[in-house]
């Protein structure tokens, strides 16, 4: 049984018997003498995709959810569902595009590292890997001589979300994305 001090961002717990899911963990030290460490937990119910806030003590217990995790890698869309491949027995899994949220401007076909969160044998979930990479399908025409400057310009991907990059890419490079910040990184 995990303490509060010790949850980590993707920890699954439950919470009055229902799974929540570890979304961002903030830790406030208070300046003043004999005062607790408390720590701002997000948690996402698994099962309605609700945000839940906690505000809680270093010593504050949670029990461990009986979820599993299995290595998946992303196939492909029907309609809203997405399916994803179990990369051990090759048994596929369908994710609603609701449940996904925002994370669904990430898959891209193939994209291999994702984590399954499984429930009773049901994906209720999906964790991304650190970093994706994808290609640049349209942003302004590169500069040279750009890569001493720190300015940048909007850049539309291959799944169609949009994220600032540095002035001297071009459309068709391929570069990579952090899932958590959503944010340019690196050409791939």
């Amino acid at each position: 049984m995990p303490k509060a001090n010790e949850l980590k961002r993707g920890m699954v717990v439950d919470i009055d018997g229902v799974p929540y899911i570890v979304k961002n963990v903030e830790v406030k030290s208070p300046s003043s003498r004999g005062a607790a460490t408390l720590y701002k937990i997000r948690f996402n119910n698994l099962q309605t995709k609700q945000k839940r806030d906690e505000s809680l003590k270093g010593e504050d217990f949670f029990k461990e959810a009986d979820c599993a995790r299995v290595s998946v890698q992303y196939s492909y869309l029907d309609g809203d569902t997405f399916y994803f491949m179990n990369q051990e027995d090759y048994s596929q899994y369908g994710l609603n595009r609701d449940d996904i949220g925002d994370d669904v401007a990430f898959l891209v076909d193939g994209l291999e590292g994702i984590t399954a969160l499984l429930l009773d044998g049901n994906l209720i979930g999906i964790e991304l890997p650190a970093s994706v990479v994808m290609t640049v399908v349209d942003t302004a025409p590169g500069i040279k001589g750009a890569s001493a400057s720190a300015r940048t310009k909007p850049a539309t991907l291959t799944t169609g979300f949009e994220v600032q990059v540095p002035e001297y890419l071009e459309p068709g490079e391929e570069i990579r994305i952090n899932t958590s910040t959503r944010k340019f990184m690196s050409r791939a």
